[in-house]
């Protein structure tokens, strides 16, 4: 979940849970309680991990740097919650899926680094904060086909290059460790990684499928692959 700062509550977009219900999973909301027992019990009772987007940065000084000037919000309990979270996930090999904010924390959690700022850090960047309306394909990606993304049937049909919509102004830096790059923007802005241990199923898209499920096929079968992933892992 995100936790709104004015008024100390826990919550998180209709969006991600209707996306992960239509796929037939059911989604439970994991509040933001840093406390190391209390996320290895709920994890124990889960077969899947997704990590949302979120409206609060991944703190710098988590991979070694100072803040930006356009840094955002950072939220100590969602870094920390959401790296305790991935720790067990990845002791019991479950599937993990990252979108956008939840890409990040998964590559920042294996040692990799962010751009904190595209605007002002990528030479010739394209806009990736791109407003309304939400799910507007904004602007091109290229996909390696030997990838979990590439697998997928709307990629074997149409092509490896397709548009997706864009809200964010970070972008992984550095990688992580047992993790790839397999989707990058014209600018050369990574879309989408993935782990590289066969026995590990765990994918982060920048984009936000959420968004788009209900009318995008490719945004409907990223979630279907996680959550037939869950099963397998069960």
């Amino acid at each position: 979940m995100r936790l709104e700062l004015e008024t100390r509550r826990f919550y998180l977009g209709r969006d991600y849970s209707e996306a992960v219900e239509a796929a037939g999973a059911i989604p439970v909301h994991i509040p933001l309680i840093p406390n190391k027992d209390f996320i290895e019990n709920l994890v124990a009772h889960i077969d899947g991990v997704f990590l949302p987007g979120s409206d609060s940065d991944v703190d710098p000084a988590l991979f070694g740097e100072e803040p930006h000037p356009k840094l955002k919000n950072v939220v100590p309990e969602k870094d920390i919650t959401d790296r305790l979270v991935l720790e067990a996930a990845d002791k019991r090999r479950l599937p993990v899926l990252g979108i956008c904010y939840g890409m990040q924390a998964i590559n920042v959690s294996r040692g990799g680094s962010l751009i904190q700022d595209i605007d002002s850090q990528v030479p010739d960047g394209l806009k990736h904060e791109q407003g309304r309306p939400l799910d507007r394909q904004s602007h091109s990606i290229d996909i390696e086909r030997e990838s979990i993304l590439g697998q997928l049937d709307t990629i074997k049909a149409n092509g490896r290059s397709l548009r997706v919509n864009s809200h964010h102004h970070q972008a992984v830096g550095k990688l992580g460790h047992d993790l790839r790059a397999v989707a990058w923007a014209k600018d050369g802005v990574i879309e989408c990684i993935e782990d590289m241990r066969k026995d590990r199923y765990v994918l982060g898209v920048q984009w936000h499928p959420e968004l788009a499920w209900q009318k995008d096929q490719l945004s409907r079968e990223i979630f279907s692959s996680f959550v037939e992933n869950c099963k397998i892992a069960t």
